[in-house]
């Protein structure tokens, strides 16, 4: 060591004591109060530094999240787009008015033209149209191997396709058509992501084939349902015929019956006036009986009349408030000799309590003055859909005044229904519930 060395060491040993009695002279001099205070600021500082640090890592979280939450949002909404539902409950209750799409007459003419699709999509898969697939596709080098495992791809995937919709197809309703068409588009979406590799994928023209099979198939199913209702009807047509018929038979067998025993009694009546034509007793038998036949003739006149006349009959009012409420009423017609019968017939044991007749109309066109009455209340119907429920929510003086601009005759309208066994029920229940309390 120099001594200009040592001499440097004893310099800085001395400005260190004198540093070292200088910070001693001042802390000697600090209050508790500054103590407390320099270390809370220390803290604070300390502090300040903790709170950057978590605001850092809050901050991070928070992208991470926010983050994580648009990747979730968007597998939901890829998710959504991709869900077909099927549930009757939800369908029912969601699905659209479906608009015909084909105007065929028949149900055999929807057969045929079904018929016709499915030989085209055979002629497309036979053609290998009905399906895409790569060309340049290899297997360890060998292109006749790539060709074959494309093919079969191809074959395993139109044929998982197919089924499907063959599945889809033959449950196709009015409730569910959209969502069947749709789980169809959405098949056909699987398959191309199935094949991408292979460059597989259903053709726009194959998938049309088999949403018009869709199409027809509904379609074909409505018409057959249509022609069924024809059918029903015109089977009740028939029987109401056949009713009206053995009404008539019956009748008029009865009033013939009612003849011959009048004029019978006409006959000993005349043969005992010409032994004594004075006899006013004779006489006025004689005239009651020609007043029975008189009337015994117009009413074999009236078999007659409703026997030709085909639109001769009755068009009724009737209710059922205790099955469908206030100011429902169907409208209909018979041509029975007797209506209430066919009104006694519609109260059976499918509605729980009889129908009531608010009017009675009888006219020698019926079927007029039904459809009158249906045309204008067209809007107001219950059932929209099958026109053989002829029931409508309107007022009887909605109804009263339709009649009176159709029919120039007098119509006695009962007003309240008796509803008698409604009314009844109703006293009763009302006695249970209050003998419950």
């Amino acid at each position: 060591m120099s001594i200009l060395d040592f001499f440097k060491g004893k310099q800085y040993k001395e400005e260190r004591d004198a540093l070292q009695q200088k910070l001693q002279n001042l802390e000697s001099k600090l209050t508790p109060e500054i103590l407390d205070n320099i270390k809370l600021q220390e803290n604070t500082s300390q502090l300040k530094k903790e709170n950057e640090e978590l605001q850092k890592q809050i901050e991070a979280t928070k992208n991470e999240y926010l983050h994580e939450k648009k990747y979730l949002e968007e597998q939901i909404k890829e998710k959504k787009a991709l869900i077909v539902y099927l549930d009757d409950e939800i369908l029912v209750q969601e699905f659209g008015l479906y608009k015909p799409r084909y105007e065929i007459a028949t149900a055999l003419g929807y057969k045929e033209v079904l018929q016709s699709i499915r030989v085209k999509q055979k002629e497309m898969i036979k053609n290998k149209s009905a399906v895409t697939g790569s060309t340049a596709w290899t297997v360890d080098g060998s292109i006749s191997k790539g060709k074959k495992m494309v093919s079969d791809t191809q074959k395993l995937l139109l044929r998982a396709f197919n089924s499907e919709c063959d599945e889809i197809i033959s449950k196709v309703k009015y409730s569910n058509y959209d969502a069947s068409k749709k789980k169809i588009e959405k098949s056909v979406d699987t398959i191309s992501k199935l094949g991408t590799i292979m460059s597989i994928a259903i053709t726009p023209g194959y998938k049309d084939l088999k949403l018009q099979e869709l199409c027809l198939a509904f379609e074909y199913q409505m018409k057959k349902h249509e022609e069924k209702e024809a059918q029903r009807e015109a089977r009740a047509q028939m029987r109401e015929a056949a009713k009206l018929q053995k009404e008539i038979e019956a009748q008029r067998n009865k009033i013939e019956k009612e003849q011959s025993h009048y004029q019978s009694a006409y006959a000993k009546i005349c043969e005992q006036l010409q032994h004594d034509s004075e006899n006013p007793e004779y006489i006025k038998k004689k005239e009651e009986l020609e007043a029975h036949l008189a009337e015994i003739d117009k009413s074999l006149q009236d078999i007659d009349y409703r026997e030709a006349n085909q639109r001769a009959g009755y068009v009724y009012i009737i209710s059922n408030i205790g099955s469908f409420g206030e100011n429902i009423y169907k409208i209909g017609m018979t041509r029975r000799l007797q209506p209430q019968e066919r009104v006694d017939e519609l109260g059976d044991a499918s509605v729980p309590f009889n129908f009531d007749v608010h009017a009675m109309i009888f006219s020698d066109d019926a079927p007029a003055l039904e459809a009158a009455l249906h045309r204008a209340f067209s809007d107001k119907k219950v059932n929209m859909v099958n026109q053989r429920r002829e029931f409508f929510n309107v007022t009887l003086d909605e109804i009263k005044e339709v009649i009176q601009q159709n029919f120039d005759k007098t119509v006695e309208f009962i007003d309240v229904p008796d509803a008698e066994q409604y009314r009844v029920s109703q006293k009763m229940k009302e006695s249970i519930a209050g003998n419950t309390l």
